[in-house]
């Protein structure tokens, strides 16, 4: 069994998604939820909070893998310059803990749970209850999200130990 840390980074809220995948490749929701970032008096106090609540879940769960997802761009070059701070403070966090990181774009993440790159929000959320059993459990926006991730990660790896290829090759084929 390998437990899966999901991270939807954002500088108002940042989604945390954990599973357990099993040996035969079926997932299990184990916990989620979305650090509350807008508290903290100013920017810095955000990256702050993030931190320590991702440290907090890596001290709960204690994932073995960790997948986050890329940076896309946005309307806005500063909304987009923090979702980048939001990401890095994200990376280092678990990058101290010497806890192995995939990358993956929204584009991949979308396709590898609905099947087209371009779907919407509603129909990933859709997938995420259905894939995890969650049918009666109300999910948070961004906490969905980072089940997405996780489970993204779950797909890739499984691909990967099938093909014998590196989940970073099978990123740059499209799979």
């Amino acid at each position: 069994m390998i437990r899966i840390l999901g991270i939807d980074p954002g500088s108002q809220r940042t989604g945390i998604g954990v599973i357990d995948v099993a040996a035969d490749g079926r997932c299990a929701y184990v916990h989620c939820e979305a650090l509350k970032l807008l508290d903290a008096e100013d920017f810095p106090s955000r990256l702050g909070l993030l931190c320590e609540g991702l440290e907090r879940v890596l001290d709960d769960w204690q994932p073995t893998h960790v997948a986050i997802e890329t940076v896309f761009m946005d309307k806005s070059a500063t909304s987009a310059l923090k979702l980048g701070h939001a990401r890095g403070a994200a990376l280092a966090t678990v990058v101290r803990r010497k806890i192995g990181i995939s990358e993956y774009a929204p584009r991949v993440i979308k396709q590898s749970l609905v099947g087209r790159g371009a779907a919407d929000k509603t129909q990933v959320q859709h997938m995420v209850r259905l894939l995890l059993n969650l049918a009666d459990m109300k999910l948070q926006a961004d906490a969905a999200d980072a089940l997405a991730v996780a489970l993204t990660h779950a797909h890739m790896s499984a691909t990967a130990g099938r093909t014998g290829l590196a989940v970073h090759q099978l990123r740059r084929r499209g799979a």
